[in-house]
């Protein structure tokens, strides 16, 4: 995405960046769209007690463009945008964590889309995740540039605020993959640092 991002899960400060290795995200990065203040949304006591729409959130909807040159090997969309939760609702969302993940990493997920790179010789898989649905404007197959419009980022999936996640990984195939280091131009930020592409 293009704009001021925060960084959030980074696995600049840990590893596992998300506090597990499964469906190959221990290597993953969040990217929060922020305003000129560093915030998501405005933030209200009303947004402290209660669900807030996606739109709400400067991100919804921003424009995902492919980081590199690769071919389209999967898609998936449909999935609602949910409300995002942020105070007191982000513990009730917490807590149907174990649901999602029984349901596997759809539904972790979300709406996205993987890439097959070219990585020293081999090949590697991108995974752009949470995006909004019916936004997805590749298929399977098809070759994109850098810099090519592929979606619009959401709220689908496991998500508590439009962002993006990012992961790389062995196979196309969560399941069985693992985890591929990866940076971002000017290096893997940290937790809470915010970088402009």
């Amino acid at each position: 995405m293009r704009g001021r991002l925060q960084a959030r899960h980074s696995p600049a400060d840990r590893v596992p960046s998300h506090g597990t290795e499964l469906f190959a995200t221990a290597r993953a990065l969040d990217l929060v769209p922020v305003d000129e203040r560093g915030c998501s949304a405005p933030l209200s006591l009303s947004s402290l007690l209660r669900p807030e729409g996606p739109e709400a959130f400067v991100g919804f909807g921003r424009e995902v463009l492919s980081p590199v040159e690769g071919t389209v090997v999967r898609v998936h969309d449909g999935e609602a945008d949910h409300p995002a939760s942020r105070g007191v609702p982000s513990v009730g969302y917490a807590l149907t964590q174990r649901s999602r993940l029984s349901q596997g990493w759809s539904a972790l997920a979300g709406n996205h889309l993987i890439l097959r790179i070219a990585h020293d010789g081999g090949q590697v898989h991108l995974a752009l995740c949470h995006l909004q649905r019916g936004s997805i404007v590749v298929r399977p197959a098809q070759t994109v540039r850098a810099g090519d419009l592929v979606a619009r980022c959401g709220n689908s999936g496991n998500s508590t605020e439009p962002h993006l996640h990012l992961q790389v990984m062995t196979t196309a195939d969560p399941t069985t993959a693992r985890a591929v280091p990866f940076d971002l131009p000017g290096g893997m930020p940290r937790n809470g640092q915010i970088v402009t592409l």
